[in-house]
C-alpha cells in the first residue's frame, strides 16, 4: 500500500498546481516520496506540452517590476483560475517578471529570450508548465521609461492576483494624483496617451462612420460638418487618455487633472488578462 494520505494529495495538488487523478497517481508511482512524486509529474507533464499547444488561456494575472527608470509589466496566462491562484504558477511569474526587467524587455518575445536561472525565460515557464500541467505563456510584456511611475494592480476577484494592471509614466511631484490616473486608465482603457497618437488610419474611418450614420439620420446638410466632428470628439473621448472624463470628476478631463496637479503623463500601459 502506497505511504500517502488524501492530505497528502492535497498539500501537493495546492503546491503543483496539478489535477487530483494525476498527484494521485504520481504520488502511488513514487511510493508516497514527494520529490519523486514531483519528477515523475514534470515528466508527464513535458509529454503533454505539445498537445496544449493549441489550448485556450484565458485566466491568469499581471505583474509588474520597478526598476532605476524603468517599469516592466507582465501578462503571464494559463488555462484555469485555480492554477492562476496557486503558489507555484504565481512564484513563476515573479521570476519571470524579474528576469523580464533585468534586461528592459520590450515585448514578450524578447522576454523570452532573456536569461533565467540556467536557461531562459523560455525554458522555465515550458518546465513549470510541465508540473502544473497547463498551457502557461507569456502573453504581453511592456517596459516604460521615465522619471517617475504610478504602478496599480487591480484584482477583480479577492480570490485570485491580480488581473488587470496599469503603469503610467510622468513627470512631476504628486505621486497620489498619478496613481488616480493610474486606477482611472484600469477603468477607462484608453489605447492612446493622446488625439495626435490615434492613427490618422483610424480617424479616418471613424469619420467615415459618424459621417454615414448622421445622414441615414436625416440630419441637415449644412450641419453635418459640426455634428460629424462633435461624434469624432466623442470618439476621442473613448481612446485617448487625455481627452477622458475623469473618472472622479466628469466636469474635468484627464488633461485638466494633470496640468492642476502639475503632471505630465509620458507614456502608459494596461494589461488585463484575456483581453
Amino acid at each position: 500500500m502506497a505511504n500517502f494520505t488524501i492530505a497528502d494529495i492535497k498539500a501537493l495538488r495546492e503546491q503543483l498546481g496539478t489535477g487530483m487523478v494525476d498527484t494521485k497517481k504520481a504520488l502511488e508511482e513514487a511510493d508516497g516520496n514527494v520529490d519523486k512524486a514531483v519528477e515523475i509529474l514534470r515528466l508527464k507533464g513535458a509529454k503533454g506540452n505539445a498537445k496544449r499547444a493549441d489550448r485556450s488561456t484565458s485566466e491568469g494575472l499581471v505583474a509588474a517590476r520597478e526598476l532605476p527608470g524603468q517599469v516592466t509589466i507582465i501578462e503571464l496566462a494559463c488555462e484555469t483560475d485555480f492554477v492562476a491562484k496557486n503558489d507555484r504558477f504565481i512564484a513563476l511569474a515573479d521570476k519571470v517578471a524579474d528576469a523580464a526587467a533585468a534586461v528592459g524587455a520590450e515585448n514578450a518575445e524578447a522576454a523570452l529570450a532573456a536569461a533565467a536561472g540556467s536557461g531562459t525565460i523560455e525554458d522555465l515557464i515550458n518546465d513549470e508548465a510541465a508540473i502544473i500541467g497547463e498551457k502557461v505563456e507569456l502573453r504581453r510584456v511592456r517596459t516604460l521609461k521615465g522619471e517617475h511611475f504610478a504602478v496599480y494592480l487591480h484584482k477583480t476577484s479577492k480570490d485570485l492576483p491580480p488581473q488587470i494592471g496599469v503603469v503610467v509614466a510622468y513627470s512631476g511631484d504628486d505621486a497620489e494624483t498619478a496613481r488616480s490616473i493610474a486606477q482611472h486608465i484600469s477603468f477607462a482603457n484608453p489605447s492612446y496617451l493622446s488625439r495626435e497618437d490615434v492613427p490618422a488610419a483610424e480617424v479616418d474611418k471613424e469619420r467615415d462612420i459618424v459621417t454615414a450614420i448622421s445622414r441615414e439620420e436625416g440630419k441637415p446638410e449644412a450641419a453635418l460638418p459640426k455634428i460629424i466632428e462633435g461624434r469624432v470628439g466623442a470618439y476621442f473621448k473613448q481612446v485617448a487618455l487625455l481627452d477622458q472624463d475623469y473618472a472622479k470628476d466628469n466636469k474635468r478631463s484627464v488633461a485638466q487633472v494633470l496640468k492642476d496637479a502639475g503632471l505630465t503623463v509620458g507614456d502608459f500601459a494596461r494589461f488585463k488578462v484575456g483581453a
